[in-house]
């Protein structure tokens, strides 16, 4: 039996790929030989004539780059009890590939065709079509349902997102129409079906913000990398793409992008070129886990007095029980410890009045239970027991791989910024205490938080960020008893993020205080032209410490939890919990919550 002789040699492939190719090459050789239909948006097309011409039984791999050829022997004709019929349009027998007019623009231009494939805008002229739907997924691309920050409600059921698609609204936004960009309703349309008039409203990709903000309440769409600060990333049953734990197959905004086509041809290559497949034709997603790193920010922790009592009493992490999940479940947890660890520190007298304080050495075992990553050492009361005490402390994070910053051994080590990488995210940490003085030991001898010098740690931020980090500047400031920020926290949180810190938070507080994208945005002819760059927090309330008396605004507090995405920061969600006794907060109620960030929001001019 006559044969011909096929050579495969692709370069710097592994011996799996070559063997992926060779199968598919093979493969689609066979197919090709027997013929395909053209495709137009999905559908079958009529069949061009048949052409009988060999080249259409053999694999054209003439550009693959060459390295010890692989030599395989092929029959010449497939068996000859089969009829070709309407043969491939594409030439030399490569499989054409013909994107669809709906498929997002991001995931077109990812799309790399390799040897065996060509891209054509002709649908005629088509094998296969890349476009919306799941028949053979080999993408999924990821959507958010968004508000603008200052949003109070936090989700919706996919009921009240499907039936305000629909023209059925309900729940939370009622009567107002979906915002989204073009492009996010063509993708839309293509998998729910045409949207109920009047439901959505289209506005340009650049504008949208600035609209929503403008007409709050509102809600939008947007897709996965579109994500930015000013956005509240809204739940869709509990489900949020900007956490760890989403679930993709059940999100109401993950879109699948399939190959239709000849159900040999199309089969075949999307079992080789799907999402989960070593190899690629197209990008799996525009959201990659591997990508996405989340930070939790907290505020005071004080281990002394009713709360070092009710540690000694309901055990060390009887602090956490309720809320030691979130700090957990980050892959970064800071925590801004005020109180130095002391050997000989007393037991702890709940009604204390002098204000010196240590912690029992005991209870680093709580912050070892929260996962803690990033210790904040700008504290007041870093220096009450003293330098060895310190020294000390210092020396328990160094054994256990913890990072510190805002204080140190000396003047030069505290005030430096400390860096790290988590999933190709890259963020940097750099903090001071406002107060100075006898607050801020630290000096070329001695240790302690370090005095704020705002010239430095300006010069530091731009370094930092022209290096490609995320610049977090922290305070230890004046404690005000307000949910307003005050006219000098104003101006020294302002001036951190125009240096260049895209998070700027205040680790001070014993109560929740306001919020602001700074600095603001700037309009000319309606087009942004500086977006809001930071986002700050003027104080997040206590974390572990013993103020449950003081006010009932100092039983309330955040943690902040943010998120970066492929090292930009792309969103923050509000944690918000209330104290139950002097030692223990518990998340809020949906009712508390609501009463907090009214109040917050309020106080931050929103």
């Amino acid at each position: 039996m006559n044969r011909h002789r096929i050579e495969i040699a692709p370069q710097r492939l592994g011996e799996r790929q070559v063997k992926s190719y060779f199968t598919l090459g093979v493969s689609l050789t066979i197919i090709l030989g027997l013929g395909l239909a053209c495709v137009r948006t999905g559908q079958a097309q009529p069949a061009p004539p048949p052409q009988n011409t060999q080249a259409n039984n053999l694999l054209d791999l003439t550009q693959a780059p060459t390295v010890t050829p692989v030599r395989i022997e092929l029959p010449a004709q497939p068996s000859t009890n089969i009829t070709p019929v309407n043969p491939a349009p594409a030439a030399a027998g490569k499989i054409t590939v013909c994107v669809h007019p709906d498929v997002p623009a991001r995931l077109k231009e990812g799309i790399h065709p390799l040897d065996l494939f060509t891209l054509t805008d002709d649908s005629q002229k088509a094998n296969l079509t890349i476009q919306v739907g799941s028949q053979r997924i080999i993408s999924h691309w990821i959507y958010a349902l968004v508000a603008p920050f200052p949003t109070i409600p936090g989700g919706v059921t996919r009921q009240d997102l499907e039936g305000a698609w629909h023209g059925q609204p309900s729940g939370l936004f009622a009567g107002k129409p979906l915002l989204m960009d073009d492009e996010t309703r063509r993708v839309l349309s293509a998998f729910w079906g045409q949207p109920a008039s009047g439901t959505i409203q289209v506005v340009e990709a650049s504008a949208l913000v600035k609209t929503a903000w403008d007409k709050r309440p509102s809600w939008a769409i947007v897709p996965f990398e579109a994500l930015e600060p000013r956005w509240k990333v809204l739940t869709i049953d509990g489900n949020s793409p900007i956490r760890k734990n989403f679930d993709l197959d059940s999100y109401p905004l993950s879109i699948p992008i399939s190959l239709e086509g000849e159900a040999q041809v199309a089969d075949l290559t999307a079992q080789m070129f799907g999402p989960q497949a070593g190899n690629r034709l197209a990008p799996s997603t525009n959201r990659d886990p591997s990508k996405l790193a989340t930070l939790v920010m907290t505020g005071v922790t004080a281990l002394v007095r009713a709360t070092a009592y009710a540690m000694e009493t309901q055990g060390i992490n009887y602090p956490a029980a309720d809320i030691g999940d979130w700090l957990r479940e980050a892959d970064l947890t800071h925590v801004s410890n005020e109180v130095p660890f002391a050997q000989d520190c007393p037991y702890p007298n709940p009604v204390q009045v002098e204000m010196r304080f240590c912690s029992s050495p005991r209870y680093i075992e709580l912050l070892e239970t929260i996962s803690t990553d990033v210790v904040e050492m700008s504290g007041d009361h870093f220096a009450d027991w003293g330098a060895d005490a310190m020294l000390y402390t210092l020396d328990l994070y160094k054994q256990r791989g913890w990072l510190y910053y805002g204080g140190g051994t000396n003047l030069e080590e505290g005030r430096k910024a400390i860096t790290l990488e988590f999933h190709g995210n890259r963020l940097a940490f750099i903090g001071c205490n406002g107060k100075g003085g006898s607050f801020a030991t630290a000096s070329a001898t001695n240790p302690g938080a370090v005095p704020c010098d705002f010239e430095f740690m300006h010069a530091e931020i731009a370094r930092l960020q022209s290096e490609g980090y995320l610049p977090i500047a922290t305070f230890q400031h004046f404690e005000y008893y307000t949910y307003q920020a005050q006219p000098d926290q104003i101006r020294d949180f302002r001036s951190m993020a125009e240096a260049g810190a895209v998070i700027v938070s205040g680790s001070q507080a014993h109560q929740p205080q306001a919020m602001e994208f700074y600095p603001e945005e700037t309009l000319t002819g309606g087009t942004p032209t500086s977006p809001k760059k930071a986002f700050i927090h003027y104080g997040l309330g206590n974390l572990f410490f013993d103020q449950y008396d003081v006010s009932q605004a100092c039983r309330q507090a955040f943690v902040d939890r943010h998120v970066f995405y492929d090292n930009r920061y792309i969103s923050t969600e509000l944690l918000p919990m209330i104290f139950v006794d002097y030692a223990r907060p518990r998340p809020m109620t949906s009712d508390e919550e609501a009463e907090l960030l009214h109040s917050v929001f309020s106080a931050s001019g929103w």
